[in-house]
């Protein structure tokens, strides 16, 4: 796994993406933290969950229960459990040509 997706990296990043985009002082973005506690209206918070996903390049669950995106611990925990899920299971590798006869 790259060093850049350790638990301190992605929180930081995670932290780093939230601040941009909500256009807040970074040191204000906690673990314990909500977007509504940051008053973070709903646009932004798609915003950032797009950022994220774009930064990260995995998909984040849309309405699972099982994964909570409207914490700042929620967005870090499921980034980081979508990369070790990634990194356990690589894209297949693309079919190779059949050998032409």
């Amino acid at each position: 796994m790259s060093d850049d997706f350790t638990p301190d990296n992605v929180q930081k990043t995670v932290f780093s993406i939230i601040a941009k985009e909500a256009g807040i002082d970074e040191g204000k973005v906690t673990l314990d933290s909500t977007l509504k506690d940051l008053e973070i209206p709903s646009l932004d918070a798609i915003q950032i969950i797009f950022e994220i996903e774009d930064h990260f390049k995995i998909q984040m669950p849309d309405r699972d229960p099982n994964f909570d995106t409207e914490s700042v611990k929620g967005l870090v925990d499921t980034v980081q459990k979508l990369l070790a899920e990634k990194a356990a299971n690589p894209p297949p590798a693309p079919p190779s040509a059949p050998p032409s006869a």
